[in-house]
């Protein structure tokens, strides 16, 4: 597996050999095709031009600087450099654990992205990853550390998965946002002892293990069907429409019909030839 980044896992005096690659695309997209912005005339990809409305001229990069607005058309410069002297110049290449929690403790939503920690290729290299990763799924702990990568400062959770372990680099609590909000709304309304009953019965029609196949993009499949159509020269299919569903009136009549609905449908059976009423 490729790595982007090599390095060790160090805590207390124990140095295990690691590489970082990364388990996902950069971003969730719609697609994994790419389109370029094109002349509707001719077909040529546009070029993106960096103008100055004042001075009425394009600009080369070493004319153009970042900017802090601090008021409404008033801005702080803020020179390549100065930002560069902020970020980390530590060259240790070690993601320090700091502290081991319980697995499932860190909620998901302080998670940005996923990494597969990828073992030394060397035997005895390898022993000590392995010899982590079950005392780590034996205690039933992550780790959470912190590392340098590609100058700026990491903080990281460690978790098992499988025999594996993956890296997930994490938000700082401020960039996470509160949902005391949405707490305060939902705390407001109270289900009725019937309406639990009604939606517990729909999701135990709708349980189910978790199967990773199953998380397809209808959007991706018709665009590259579009895309092929277009490319052979072909009519694509028309989009069956979407009919708009009648908006819910009553609670108790919708968890009702939406029971009836995952309720399995009777099996057809054939019809039963009637035998001769006379039998000779």
């Amino acid at each position: 597996m490729r790595t982007t980044w090599n390095g060790s896992i160090s805590f207390g005096l124990v140095n295990i050999p690691v590489g970082l690659a990364p388990a996902t695309a950069a971003s969730a997209r719609q697609s994994d095709v790419q389109f370029k912005m094109l002349h509707r005339t001719c077909l040529t990809p546009i070029r993106q031009k960096r103008w100055c409305p004042v001075h009425d001229v394009e600009l080369g990069p070493d004319e153009i600087v970042r900017g802090w607005e601090v008021s409404k058309g008033e801005y702080v410069a803020i020179e390549d450099a100065e930002l560069e002297a902020l970020e980390s110049h530590e060259t240790s290449r070690a993601i320090e654990i700091t502290r081991f929690v319980p697995s499932g403790e860190v909620d998901p939503i302080y998670f940005d992205r996923t990494y597969y920690l990828v073992p030394a290729a060397l035997e005895a290299q390898r022993r000590p990853y392995g010899l982590l990763a079950e005392a780590m799924r034996d205690a039933g702990v992550s780790a959470l550390g912190s590392f340098v990568l590609a100058g700026k400062e990491k903080l990281c959770l460690i978790r098992p998965k499988g025999d594996a372990l993956v890296l997930e680099t994490l938000f700082v609590a401020e960039d996470v946002k509160s949902q005391a909000e949405v707490d305060e709304a939902v705390a407001g309304s109270s289900a009725r002892p019937e309406e639990l009953a009604l939606a517990r019965q729909i999701i135990s029609a709708l349980e189910g293990s978790f199967d990773p196949g199953a998380l397809q993009s209808g959007y991706r499949a018709s665009l590259r069907e579009l895309l092929q159509a277009k490319l052979e020269g072909r009519a694509p299919a028309e989009p069956e429409p979407v009919s708009a569903d009648a908006p819910v009136i009553d609670l108790m009549e919708a968890l009702r019909a939406s029971v009836a609905a995952t309720k399995p449908k009777p099996a057809k059976t054939a019809p039963t030839r009637r035998r001769a009423a006379s039998r000779g």
